[in-house]
């Protein structure tokens, strides 16, 4: 079962586009920790039944091999406050209200999400079935039925480092 942090387990075009977040997101003050990289299918298949047939809470949606970290094009993220990570999302999120932005973590991911967007990557924090703030993929327009298929991303992009 293989579990991964590291940039380097992402197709090329990802883990520039990952790079390109981090960067980005220092330049505005903001210190990212990558928690999930890639996952093979038995990860994947351990971390769905988590909830359901194995205790703890439901993570998760995505069965063994309908997740984009299945297919290295997907990565999560968490921002750190004082070193410490912001899991939670408390707060009124983006504002015109600067007295709060050291505590508003609502506002934190959204500024993250933005950052990732900006870059050209889908941020799970937009989707309203099942919202997830750390997670960043790209697909380059790729279905997961296309990466079941044997697709897979052009390397095209430019090196970053």
């Amino acid at each position: 079962m293989i579990t991964s942090r590291k940039l380097d387990d992402l197709l090329l075009p990802v883990k520039i586009k990952a790079l390109d977040l981090i960067n980005e997101c220092k330049a505005h003050g903001i210190d990212l920790l990558v928690t999930s990289t890639y996952r093979d299918l038995e990860a994947q298949a351990a971390l769905y039944a988590q909830g359901r047939t194995a205790p703890g809470r439901i993570v998760t949606n995505a069965r063994s091999g309908q997740s984009f970290h299945n297919y290295r094009v997907a990565f999560d993220v968490v921002p750190l406050r004082g070193g410490k990570p912001v899991w939670g999302t408390t707060g009124n999120g983006i504002d015109n209200d600067p007295t709060d932005d050291d505590k508003d973590d609502l506002e934190l991911w959204q500024r993250i999400g933005a950052i990732g967007e900006e870059l050209g990557l889908e941020w799970a924090g937009r989707w309203t079935r099942f919202r997830e703030y750390p997670h960043f993929q790209y697909t380059g327009g790729l279905t997961l039925a296309d990466f079941a298929a044997g697709k897979t991303l052009p390397i095209t992009q430019r090196a970053t480092s």
